[in-house]
């Protein structure tokens, strides 16, 4: 998708969007692959036990035209909704793919999400079809009445519960199917996202959500798909970092990925899949490094065979980026995006479009501004919301079922990420905070990234959350909650230590004027810290 260019600014005028009258995820991701050699390496399953699986194309394909075939049987249409609850696994994939080719929606779930979550998701998106293995067969039991909707339940650890046994279904199916033809608005996928208040709306994105996808994908490991590429990511494939940052557009341009289920992430066992099957390209989430930065001398002990690394979710900060310079020995390029609208800011320091402290500028083929609250464009230098021109080809259709959302999601022809930000005169965008997250005190707009980068460069802190509790004076203080590393205790003298840590580092204003120390710090699935959380505990 991306041309051949020696700078970020020859790239930018060299794109141009191609979108075909007709596309189909299913077909784009894995037939035109299998067609031309059915063994090529789509996915490298890696268990648990260190056995590997190579999945090829033909394998996914096949696989993916059994399901259709299956779902098909069981009533399941064009348009209708089927979810997919399972952890990373090959399955994962074929489900995917024999949804899209269907001309079905999927629905991906999270597989930490419980009970009431999946009840919400199954009932708010009308799932007809639920394909997940014997864990969530047990989770979904206990809402079963609550669902009535979803007459279909397939397992892939067999027949139990009511759920029918997804590979002896396969096995009874032809081989063979029709994909249908989609255009590229043509509903193919609901990804739910959490904002600030109220039930998590459903994202709704056509077949086009995977083209728009791959400049944004491409643009940190560029050049993108060279010999050898394997691409890697921790994240949930149910969450777009995964599913549509990574697995989607590296099969969409052949390039294998590794899957491999983690119940919990384990930052050891990352250093050490990444060495024993040659990960080249891997996304990390800002969450899942700063877990890795606890290991030990991991240039020493790990042979690493990277060519690139990209983050995104949060902003990584000064101290990452170091710590990733001298642990992979190379620059993390950072991207930036939402579930609306993924992917639309970027970095590569491969063509030295790179600042430190910023998060990118533009992402070719993109409009990205700075805007006020009348959308208009603030000039240099000034904090407003980030926005995306609509039309845009990665945008979201609609908010499932919730038409007054979608409309305040866009103020005139720009949508509006609720993420405050600042872009200076060259293009690059600085992330100050969520709307929600922003803290005013004394008359200051503070963003917590600095000070939580500033927080976790302490040598006795593990992970840091900066939020604003209300003041009688000041309007807000910036309040810490902190994890320590293992070997630290909490202490009034500890923390006044951390304090002056952080003011003399970064201003008298910015400093926390109350420090909490925590067991643990609460995140969502995708590993972005839940400061509401920490804001409700005062």
């Amino acid at each position: 998708m991306l041309p051949d260019a020696s700078s970020f600014d020859e790239l930018t005028r060299r794109f141009r969007w191609d979108l075909p009258a007709q596309y189909n995820i299913g077909v784009g991701c894995c037939d035109r692959w299998a067609d031309q050699d059915s063994r090529r390496l789509a996915i490298l399953h890696v268990h648990p036990d260190g056995r590997e699986d190579r999945i090829s194309f033909g394998w996914l394909r096949e696989t993916s035209n059994r399901l259709a075939n299956v779902l098909r049987a069981k009533g399941i249409k064009c348009g209708d909704r089927v979810a997919v609850y399972l952890p990373q696994a090959p399955e994962v994939a074929a489900c995917h793919i024999a949804i899209y080719k269907l001309g079905a929606v999927a629905l991906p779930i999270a597989v930490l999400f419980g009970p009431d979550a999946l009840s919400y998701r199954l009932q708010n998106s009308g799932s007809k079809a639920l394909i997940t293995n014997a864990a969530g067969v047990a989770r979904l039991a206990g809402i079963r009445h609550e669902t009535p909707g979803v007459a279909s339940v397939l397992s892939i650890d067999g027949a139990v519960d009511g759920a029918d046994d997804f590979n002896a279904e396969l096995s009874r199916a032809s081989s063979s199917f029709t994909p249908e033809v989609t255009a590229p608005d043509d509903p193919a996928l609901i990804m739910y996202t959490s904002g600030t208040t109220g039930q998590p709306k459903g994202a709704l994105h056509g077949h086009r959500v995977v083209l728009g996808h791959l400049p944004g994908a491409e643009l940190p490991y560029y050049p993108f798909g060279q010999p050898g590429d394997l691409f890697w990511t921790p994240a949930d494939w149910a969450w777009a970092g995964g599913l549509l940052d990574v697995l989607l557009p590296s099969l969409h341009r052949g390039v294998p990925v590794v899957a491999r289920k983690f119940d919990k992430f384990d930052p050891d066992d990352a250093f050490a899949l990444m060495q024993k099957v040659g990960v080249r390209l891997a996304f990390i989430p800002p969450t899942a490094l700063r877990m890795m930065r606890a290991v030990p001398s991991p240039v020493g002990r790990y042979d690493l065979k990277l060519r690139a690394l990209g983050s995104g979710g949060e902003s990584l900060g000064l101290e990452a980026l170091e710590w990733g310079r001298s642990a992979f020995g190379l620059t993390i390029n950072e991207f930036y995006g939402q579930t609306e609208c993924n992917l639309v800011l970027g970095s590569c320091a491969q063509l030295g479009a790179l600042k430190v402290g910023a998060i990118g500028k533009a992402v070719p083929g993109h409009t990205v501004a700075v805007v006020g609250p009348e959308g208009r464009v603030l000039k240099a230098g000034d904090v407003g919301q980030i926005a995306v021109k609509h039309p845009d080809p990665v945008m979201f259709l609609k908010y499932w079922g919730r038409e007054q959302a979608t409309r305040d999601k866009f103020i005139g022809d720009w949508m509006t990420t609720g993420d405050q930000g600042v872009m200076d005169e060259d293009g690059y965008v600085t992330f100050v905070g969520r709307d929600d997250d922003v803290i005013t005190s004394s008359g200051f707009r503070i963003g917590p990234g600095e000070i939580e980068d500033c927080l976790i460069s302490h040598p006795a802190v593990a992970l840091a959350a900066a939020v604003g509790k209300p003041d009688p004076l000041r309007t807000e203080i910036v309040k810490a909650f902190i994890v320590l590393k293992p070997g630290h205790a909490p202490s009034d003298e500890l923390a006044a230590e951390i304090q002056t840590y952080v003011k003399t580092r970064l201003s008298g204003h910015e400093y926390p004027r109350e420090v909490a120390f925590i067991d643990d710090m609460p995140m969502t699935t995708t590993g972005k810290v839940i400061r509401r959380m920490l804001r409700e505990r005062g």
